[in-house]
């Protein structure tokens, strides 16, 4: 009942949102990976994006003006990731911050780990459990600039790992994934990257190798933003993760 009364408010809500699909599209033109929805399957992105702006609340960070086609940018890229899934992976926080540039946090914070830091950190991007995801639009704005780069999707991949808990590389998996299957093909992924890091090519961003989330979180943002090297170098990864996704953008169209 609860669902449906949900559903029902948000419909209502959703008929009187002034966004326009031309607003839309001109906001999400010059993202590459959007270009592979097409059809049936761009009006439901766009649709699900309308959504993702009715149970999300977007504040700038400092004195940051966030505008309409900004928040069209950044919801659309969030919501990519779960075209294969459903709206309520992102439910139990309500609250996207977005500030004009990389931003330094407090001294003596904790951070979602437990770790507190006594110097501030300077960040693109931050996800906290039940809390808020920080973004820098600069940040944002250099999405497929440099291979496999989305700092969007990584923080959002943040969110959906800590729905089992804490983010630790292993979201909660869908009936049918083995989790030891998961694991073990991580586990190799990671002492991959460890060598191509030793000899001087990795093949992903190195910051992966901070911890498992990190890992989870670079290796989603290859997924959809260069998912055909990823299946070329490491195709147990990408099987694991088209499955999780329910997705498979080498052949999205």
């Amino acid at each position: 009942m609860f669902d449906r009364t949900r559903l029902w408010l948000e419909n209502r809500r959703l008929a009187r949102l002034p966004v326009t699909r031309e607003q839309w599209e001109d906001a999400i033109a010059d993202w590459a990976p959007a270009r592979r929805y097409q059809g049936e399957r761009r009006e439901r992105l766009f649709q699900q994006t309308l959504r993702f702006l009715l149970r999300k609340e977007f504040r700038g960070g400092g004195d940051f003006q966030v505008t309409p086609a900004m928040e069209l940018k950044i919801a659309t890229m969030a919501v990519v990731m779960i075209m294969g899934l459903d709206l309520d992976w992102y439910d139990g926080w309500y609250t996207v911050i977005v500030y004009e540039d990389a931003f330094v946090t407090p001294g003596d914070e904790m951070d979602e780990f437990g770790i507190v830091h006594s110097e501030g950190r300077v960040l693109a991007g931050e996800a906290w459990d039940r809390g808020p995801v920080l973004l820098s639009w600069q940040d944002v704005q250099a999405a497929s600039s440099e291979p496999g780069f989305n700092v969007v999707l990584h923080e959002m991949a943040h969110k959906l790992d800590m729905r089992s808990g804490s983010a630790n590389g292993a979201p909660p998996l869908h009936h049918g994934m083995d989790a030891r299957v998961w694991h073990d093909t991580f586990t190799r992924a990671w002492s991959a990257l460890e060598q191509a890091e030793r000899d001087g090519e990795p093949f992903l961003d190195p910051y992966a190798l901070q911890d498992p989330g990190e890992f989870f979180a670079v290796i989603t943002e290859s997924f959809f933003e260069t998912p055909e090297p990823l299946e070329q170098i490491l195709p147990e990864v990408y099987g694991q993760l088209a499955q999780f996704y329910r997705q498979d953008p080498l052949h999205t169209r």
